[in-house]
């Protein structure tokens, strides 16, 4: 599905929504579980969430949006700490685009460096199961590996 479609039917769906919203509807809407809604609402992520009387959060449609980032800078693989200065910068309208840059700049390089690891794993994994013959006998290259780095 393109992005366009999905913001596009995203916000049809919000205009219809009658704001504030309970914790369940707010999870549904940004597509993370209500359990993880809390954990980044106890992390400060979201800032003050009403509650009514019988206190129940009530989240607002800019909550909502909030949350949205949050789970798409996940998808992207943003630790918290990330996120965090993400989203002060989100909400900065005086930010440059260079202080974000920097952090997506960061974050790929951190990724590059974690696929290069997996690579040089798998290269190692591999290199083993070739030298294992895989028969009835006990010798086995990978256990003796595993033993003796």
């Amino acid at each position: 599905m393109k992005p366009g479609l999905l913001q596009s039917t995203a916000q049809d769906r919000d205009s219809t929504v009658h704001w504030p919203v309970p914790i369940g509807t707010a999870a549904s809407l940004s597509g993370i579980s209500p359990k993880m809604l809390r954990h980044y609402e106890s992390l400060g992520l979201l800032g003050h969430v009403a509650r009514t009387g019988s206190n129940y959060r009530q989240y607002s449609l800019a909550d909502v949006h909030t949350l949205r980032f949050i789970r798409r800078a996940r998808d992207l693989g943003f630790g918290l700490d990330a996120i965090t200065e993400l989203l002060g910068l989100w909400q900065d309208r005086r930010r440059s685009s260079a202080s974000v840059k920097k952090v997506a700049q960061h974050h790929l390089d951190e990724l590059h460096r974690r696929i290069e690891q997996m690579q040089a794993m798998q290269r190692s994994l591999q290199a083993l199961l070739c030298a294992c013959p895989g028969d009835e006998r006990p010798d086995c290259p990978i256990l003796d590996d595993l033993a003796h780095p």
